[in-house]
């Protein structure tokens, strides 16, 4: 296994924690700017219909989706910087 992998797994687990934090922030603030309440509704909110719970879902998957892969991007890129080779 090269250095810079093994360099990279303790960074990549803190930074897998960083962006799922970072993650939930962002898609809050975008479901507050969409109009929508405070939280996103759960699936099994009986009040909400299926359009609302669904939006909520694909919103929140795609804003987590890329907020790690940015956060990986650069940890990986910080982490080339260091050793000299690229983790992947």
């Amino acid at each position: 296994m090269k250095a810079s992998k093994i360099a990279y797994k303790p960074l990549g687990l803190a930074l897998g924690s960083l962006s799922g934090v970072i993650a939930g922030l962002v898609f809050k603030q975008v479901w507050k700017q969409l109009g929508h309440e405070e939280d996103a509704p759960d699936a099994t909110n009986k009040e909400r219909d299926w359009q609302e719970v669904l939006l909520a879902a694909a919103l929140q998957g795609a804003i987590f989706a890329a907020v790690k892969a940015a956060v990986d991007r650069a940890g990986a890129t910080a982490t080339e910087r260091v050793t000299g080779t690229w983790p992947g």
